[in-house]
This record gives structure tokens, sequence and C-alpha cells, in this order.
């Protein structure tokens, strides 16, 4: 490795940047200096190496042919030394850090967090509600739930439940429908974000597809949830998303078909690595808990 001495780390770190974002102020963002420290450690290691890394085009930095294996396998080092530093970092076996997306945290995980709690009092819990996938090792999350086909780079993901899709609605309304295709009477509340359509349970229910009679279009799949207990209309809900609503009253599930997505419920870990016994207590107390949310 006596080669590593004849260009500083920083210089190499410049150059892996660089190359990368494809310019010196994204790289200067990303490094936090200023685009003139990048300038010089790139020029500086442009000297060291004896030999151009990139041309200036008004485009941006477009690394030389020549030099495309190099940055490859520089990006290849960093990623494994930031997965080297991450290992190397003490955790807290007492605090489990769990990134969700805000909708399963809401609707289904904080009525339940008080049974985890009651048989593993020792661990305490850290929620990070996010739509995007967690780094394992650079944000400090040990698992992540995520709904989706499981096919994520750089993680395990187990399934732990498929996505079933159900019309739900105030129990009012649901005393004025006889049979499915009474559904496309009622108003309905429509989730703009949603990865599946009306169609697909319309189908399974062996209902022709009609127009729906729109009533309310949100972005978020709570806010739904939210106006479908107010009696605003009805909504194509799933187990995680509706259970609470469902055990407590506010919701009722009219008819007991239910439609899969080709999605489902994912429990998500670093790939390759073996996960503590913190994550192992979240995992079978989760598969305990979503086991319960059973066809109607």
């Amino acid at each position: 490795m006596r080669n590593l001495n004849l260009v500083h780390l920083n210089g190499l770190r410049a150059l892996e940047a660089v190359g990368r974002l494809g310019s010196l102020q994204a790289a200067a963002e990303e490094l936090g200096v200023s685009v003139g420290a990048v300038s010089q450690q790139v020029i500086k290691a442009e000297a060291q190496l004896g030999r151009p890394v990139f041309h200036r085009l008004p485009k941006g930095m477009v690394p030389v042919d020549a030099a495309r294996p190099m940055l490859a396998r520089l990006t290849e080092g960093f990623h494994s030394l930031s997965e080297a530093i991450g290992l190397g970092q003490r955790r807290d076996d007492t605090l489990l850090t769990i990134s969700v997306a805000p909708v399963f945290a809401a609707r289904f995980l904080v009525h339940r967090l008080d049974r985890f709690s009651a048989l593993h009092p020792e661990i305490r819990l850290r929620i990070d509600a996010t739509t995007a996938m967690a780094d394992f090792v650079t944000d400090g999350v040990d698992l992540g739930i995520r709904v989706g086909t499981g096919k994520w780079p750089g993680v395990d993901a187990e399934l732990l439940l498929p996505q079933l899709i159900f019309p739900v609605c105030a129990p009012a309304l649901a005393a004025k429908l006889k049979e499915p295709a009474d559904i496309l009477k009622l108003p309905a509340i429509i989730d703009g974000r949603a990865m599946f359509s009306w169609d697909v349970w319309l189908e399974a229910a062996g209902v022709a597809p009609g127009p729906l009679n729109v009533r309310h279009v949100f972005n978020e799949a709570s806010l739904c949830l939210d106006a479908t207990i107010a009696g605003e209309g009805v909504m194509l809900a799933w187990q995680t998303l509706a259970a609470y609503a469902l055990e407590h009253g506010k919701l009722v599930e009219p008819f007991s078909v239910r439609a899969a997505t080709g999605f489902g419920h994912y429990f998500v870990t670093r790939a390759g690595s073996r996960p503590p016994p913190k994550v192992r207590a979240f995992h079978t107390w989760l598969k305990a808990e979503l086991a319960e949310l059973e066809e109607p």
C-alpha cells in the first residue's frame, strides 16, 4: 500500500466526490468545504498522480476515460471505509432505532409499542418516521419496516405480511351497502399516492369497473383515513392502516373480500449482517403482532 503515500487522503476524497457528483460545487457541499478548497485538492492530486483526471467543461467536471476505473475504485474504497467506521462505532445495546414510514408509525406501531415495552423493558425505542430508505451504515438505524416488493439494494428484506386492500367506511355508511357493487354509489376518498387503484379490489369482488363518485383526494393515507372516520366516504385501506380504527369500531369493513396488491410489509436490515439481540427481539414481537391481522 505504499502508493497511498503518493496522494493525500483529502485529495483522493476530492477526486472521488467530484467524479461521482460531476461538479466542484456539489462536491464542496457534500464535503463541507469551499469550492476553492475542492478545486485546489483536485489540482494537487492530479499533480501528485502525474496525469489529468478531469476535463474542465462548461457543463462540469467530466472524468477522462483513463481515470474512470480509478474513480470507480475510489468510490468502492470510500464506501468500505464508511462501513468500517460504522462497524467500529460503539452502539448502545439498550437503544433500538427503527426507520418506518410515517403512516405505519402513526396508524399501527404507536398503538402497540406498550406491548413491546412490557416484554422488553430494557430496550428503549427511537422511531425515525420517514419514507426514505435508511442507510444502515451512516444513519445509525438498526432496522427498517417498508412496504414494497422487497427489492431494495444493499439490504436484506424479509416479507412479514402481504398487503391486502379492502374498503372501509364509517358504520352509518356501511348500513347503506348490500352488495359489493353498492360501493360505487358511495363518495370515495382517494389516496393520490397509492400504489394501487380501486379496479384491483373491484375485480377481486367480481364488480365491473365503473366511475367512482370521488369526494376528496389526499396525498397522504392518514388524511384519507381521518376523512373516512369522519364519515366523508369510503376508502381502500390495508391491514396495518385500518387495524386500530376497525378494532375500536370507528370504521367497519362492509365486505369480506380482500385483494392482493403484489406488495408487502418487509423487515429490512443491512445486507449480510447478523442482527443483534435487540433487533431479533423486535422482529419476533412484530411478527406476532402482524399475525393477528387475519382476514375477516
